[in-house]
């Protein structure tokens, strides 16, 4: 694996985000997963990767002499509760929070919804259908149902590990508030057939979940490439010292009221790619960091820059190995 970053100019134009606190984490989605890998093998695989969109584009072959009836998978990432959660979901007031969508050989597929909530690892999805409470932990929706529960169903769910008391004091005397406290896991599911000796092409895309910091965080309090986060970044995020030295320079101008960088990241599960049967025939991974004024940096091997925001690498026979995180530093104006 080639330790690569890939670095544009910077220029001063972005704004701060929105944030409710100082750090949003993202959520890792992925590929498909194939319940069945003895005779359909991935020819080819074409992932685009941007801060607004993940693109996918797949060839299957059933290299076998029979058809294969099976199911394909993709799995949401999970979300969790809990009151000081950042995580940047999409829209979770709409079961597909991700726009999740897919098509097989030109025709559009409605897949099958699966929700399960869990608490404890315990599944709780009947306590709440029973209860008529919405599922995803994040809606505003399902903080009002909770809120309307009667007092013996909040003193059980409390016992259950399924909420907390997040009563607060506004000013004016204290707030009755609880939040919810468990798991959503969301996988969408739809049957297929692979005809013997056939092609079959798959495309999904969906809206990626984005984390960031209002800051660059990489570097310890002396502004070294020392410490437990820096080693962190090196390894996930394949930072130089190009990098390091953008996040020095930034720093410094952070502290001087002048503009600075912010951190965006992104994360996309490669390695379920490993499921179907032998390597992928051909891999191409295209990134785009958004603006010709971002830097990137991720782990690649021969990547190689093919437009002002664009970088491509590619692979035949591939194993995906490892996930794929990308780390963009984004210029902002000074406040």
């Amino acid at each position: 694996m080639i330790r690569t970053a890939l670095l544009s100019a910077l220029a001063l134009s972005a704004s701060l985000p929105a944030y409710a606190n100082d750090t949003t984490a993202e959520l890792k989605a992925g590929g498909l997963v194939f319940t069945r890998s003895d005779s359909v093998t991935m020819e080819e695989e074409s992932l685009f990767l941007s801060p607004t969109e993940v693109r996918v584009d797949y060839v299957f072959r059933n290299a076998s002499d029979k058809a294969v009836d099976t199911i394909v998978a993709f799995p949401m990432p999970a979300i969790e509760g809990g009151p000081e959660m950042n995580v940047d979901a999409g829209n979770v007031e709409d079961d597909n929070f991700m726009g999740f969508s897919v098509v097989q050989d030109g025709t559009p597929i409605s897949p099958e919804i699966q929700q399960r909530v869990y608490s404890a690892d315990i599944d709780m999805t009947g306590v709440l259908a029973d209860a008529g409470v919405p599922m995803n932990p994040m809606a505003e929706r399902t903080h009002a149902a909770i809120l309307k529960l009667p007092k013996e169903t909040i003193t059980d769910w409390l016992t259950r590990g399924l909420i907390i008391d997040s009563s607060y004091d506004d000013g004016t005397g204290m707030k009755l508030d609880y939040s919810p406290m468990w798991t959503l896991k969301t996988v969408y599911w739809w049957k297929t057939t692979f005809p013997a000796g056939k092609t079959v092409k798959v495309t999904h895309r969906y809206t990626p979940s984005v984390g960031g910091t209002v800051a660059t965080t990489f570097l310890d309090g002396d502004g070294k490439p020392e410490g437990e986060r820096y080693e962190e970044y090196k390894t996930k995020y394949c930072i130089d010292d190009a990098f390091v030295k953008l996040a020095q320079n930034s720093h410094d101008a952070m502290m001087n009221n002048k503009p600075f960088l912010i951190e965006n990241w992104m994360s996309y599960v490669l390695t379920t790619g490993a499921n179907w049967f032998g390597p992928i025939g051909k891999f191409t991974l295209t990134v785009d960091k958004g603006s010709p004024k971002n830097y990137i940096s991720f782990c690649g091997t021969g990547v190689k820059k093919i437009g002002p925001t664009t970088f491509q690498m590619t692979a035949t026979d591939f194993y995906p190995e490892r996930d794929i995180d990308l780390l963009i530093l984004k210029p902002t104006d000074a406040p």
